[in-house]
């Protein structure tokens, strides 16, 4: 039977919280309290319900089971019942108007007014650059959404719930695309909303972030309730068993490939776009994996766009297998057999609306045409082949990706790709937003493609994951290549020094 009441001191109950999608239960039976003023954690692998569970909190889904705020059973249809209540959610994915400006989508639906109903813009402008000022991020608030990075929209996805002065606050993964100096400002953010009484529900897959942070850790697993635990009595690894339901954990990175042929596969020389790069010059070897390091702004994405033809170049020359090639547009790289996974999932991937089959094999799909149709049962074979080498959990091939998780909708991303046939593959921030067993899934298909003679570059700002991968390091700092690293060089003192131009070129 659901719990009417919360216990004193506790500013949210759910309790015997379920939902299915298309007869898939994705949370079975959950409860458990969040007390008022503490950062809770929320953890577990992808798919076992925490984006489901924090979409109930916050109104957007509906689900069995009740919700009990200060004491009293609470309805939530709707965001905006959400919102009135105090609940306020900083998600995932964006929720942002590329063609809107900056202080604009941070008070969408909360707009300030004169007497006279006219937007006060000029107050909301003030209150927006205030807010990021707190957030030591450098943003115009006049700036388009849509010339942001990944990281600094994040920051404005921040700001936008802040802005709400909410008594709950729901972070779903808000520090994927932060850089180290970031995750500390916006900590601190934290600590000091939690001495104002704001409580907060902070989803990660960084479990180090959870043990910093959070007060207690609620782990789930399958879409149940697996314990609730004060942080100091747990561990990491305590966390990792619980997430995943097992005691064995090999390491989490493939050993490195000792050697490949020294084949250059691909030569950038002096690569440069007005105002964003500056003379970028690089190697990838056949059978590589290559790292890029820089902090947010380096110019590690422009560079990876360049290269795929997805960003017009000012000067300087790309080489294939030792010739020289024009990439003027993606169809270029497909035709050198490049492929891209960009960083961002949501507003360059995968199409929400779309089906398994269908976001797999949406650049790939002259194979599958037989005449003018779609051969339907190849596209379903060959889906079915990437859901088991990537786990993907899906009730499905059917279902639409709006209804898969993070981590799941980034392996269908991934398994478009590969279904070129690259010889050449960049991934961007290819862990992003990926628990812990799903990366180490990854890691070892990099690891398996690099094996079979499938070059990689994987550009990433989590340190730990370039350390671990990569043969070799490029570090960039303000639109150029600072320095390359590799053997012994590669560690995390080495390429802060050059990203922070503490040693380098550029």
């Amino acid at each position: 039977m659901a719990l009417k009441t919360a216990a004193a001191g506790d500013i949210l109950a759910v309790s015997g919280i379920t939902k299915a999608f298309s007869g898939v239960k994705v949370l079975d039976n959950v409860s458990f309290s969040i007390r008022r003023g503490e950062i809770m954690g929320l953890i577990g692998e992808n798919g076992a319900g925490k984006s489901t569970l924090i979409k109930i909190v916050s109104g957007i889904y509906q689900s069995d089971g009740s919700l009990v705020l200060d004491g009293k059973e609470v309805s939530i249809p709707d965001y905006i019942t959400a919102k009135s209540l105090g609940i306020a959610i900083v998600p995932q994915e964006f929720n942002l108007i590329n063609s809107l400006a900056v202080f604009e989508n941070i008070f969408l639906g909360n707009e300030i007014r004169l007497k006279s109903g006219l937007l006060d813009k000029q107050k909301m402008r003030e209150l927006s650059a205030r807010q990021l000022e707190e957030l030591k991020m450098p943003i115009g608030v006049n700036q388009l959404i849509s010339s942001l990075s990944v990281a600094e929209k994040q920051m404005v996805e921040i700001s936008k719930a802040l802005m709400l002065h909410a008594r709950f606050l729901v972070m779903d993964e808000p520090t994927t695309t932060l850089t180290r100096r970031e995750v500390d400002t916006l900590f601190s953010l934290m600590r000091n909303l939690k001495e104002q009484g704001v409580t907060m529900l902070f989803v990660s897959h960084k479990l180090y972030e959870i043990k910093e942070i959070c007060d207690r850790v609620t782990v789930l697993r399958d879409g149940r309730l697996i314990s609730v635990d004060e942080i100091q009595s747990v561990n990491e690894e305590d966390i990792a068993r619980k997430m995943v339901g097992r005691t064995d954990f090999t390491q989490i990175f493939p050993e490195k490939l000792k050697r490949n042929d020294g084949t250059e596969i691909l030569e950038v020389k002096e690569l440069s776009i007005k105002g964003l790069l500056h003379n970028v010059g690089f190697t990838l070897r056949r059978g590589e994996v290559l790292g890029f390091a820089g902090l947010v702004g380096s110019g590690r994405t422009e560079t990876a766009e360049a290269v795929m033809g997805l960003r017009p170049i000012n000067g300087g020359s790309i080489k294939i297998n030792g010739k020289p090639a024009q990439i003027k547009r993606a169809q270029d790289a497909l035709a050198h057999k490049l492929a891209y996974l960009s960083e961002d999932r949501q507003g360059k991937g995968i199409v929400q609306g779309f089906n398994l089959p269908q976001n797999i094999t949406l650049i790939s799909l002259k194979k599958y045409l037989a005449g003018f149709l779609i051969n339907k049962a190849a596209e379903a074979r060959k889906t079915a082949e990437y859901v088991k080498t990537f786990r993907i959990m899906a009730a499905s091939q059917k279902l639409h990706l709006r209804y898969l998780s993070g981590g799941n909708q980034q392996k269908v991303y991934l398994s478009r790709w590969l279904d070129t046939a690259p010889r050449i593959l960049i991934l961007d921030e290819p862990t992003r937003g990926i628990d812990v067993s799903a990366k180490h899934e990854i890691y070892e298909f990099i690891h398996q493609l690099a094996k079979d003679g499938i070059s990689c570059i994987v550009i990433s700002s989590e340190l730990e994951e370039i350390i671990g991968l990569c043969s070799r390091v490029y570090v960039m700092r303000e639109g150029s290549v600072s320095g390359c690293l590799e053997n012994e060089h590669i560690n995390e003192e080495e390429i802060m020094f050059y990203a922070t131009g503490i040693k380098g070129t550029a």
